[in-house]
């Protein structure tokens, strides 16, 4: 075990597994799961997206995103509206009910990462936001 923790590709990895499964946990009462919360969380930045967009900022499969649309769609989370710039096209945009939903799982969201990341201090904290930042925005 002690090679496995010398990697730091497998520490992430292992992080992002914990991650999900506590998130999934707090979720699962809702109907919503991890990949919905990041497709509600992206929508909350914006005034809409393009499916396709959707799936290139959030490196999903094309194919998952239609699904998990539908999925926010029939919980009222997200709908799907015309474009303003090409009438073939659809956007999906936050409803209120997704606005509400997420006002509602902030303090959760909170908790989850007080847990998975209560080992350290506060600067440690923002010291390792600033790097997975500047990790995650490379192309």
């Amino acid at each position: 075990m002690r090679e496995l923790h010398a990697d730091t590709g497998y520490l992430l990895y292992r992080l992002g597994l914990r991650s999900g499964q506590v998130f999934n946990t707090f979720l699962q009462e809702s109907g919503v799961r991890l990949r919905h919360y990041a497709v509600l969380r992206f929508l909350a930045t914006s005034e809409g997206s393009l499916q396709r967009e959707l799936s290139t900022r959030l490196g999903y499969d094309p194919s998952a995103i239609v699904g998990l649309v539908d999925d926010l769609e029939k919980l009222g989370f997200a709908e799907r509206r015309p474009s303003p710039d090409d009438r073939r096209s659809r956007i999906v945009v936050l409803t209120g009910a997704g606005r509400a939903f997420l006002r509602d799982t902030d303090e959760a969201g909170r908790r989850v990462t007080n847990e998975l990341l209560g080992p350290l201090d506060a600067a440690e904290r923002a010291t390792l936001h600033a790097l997975l930042l500047r990790v995650a925005d490379r192309p």
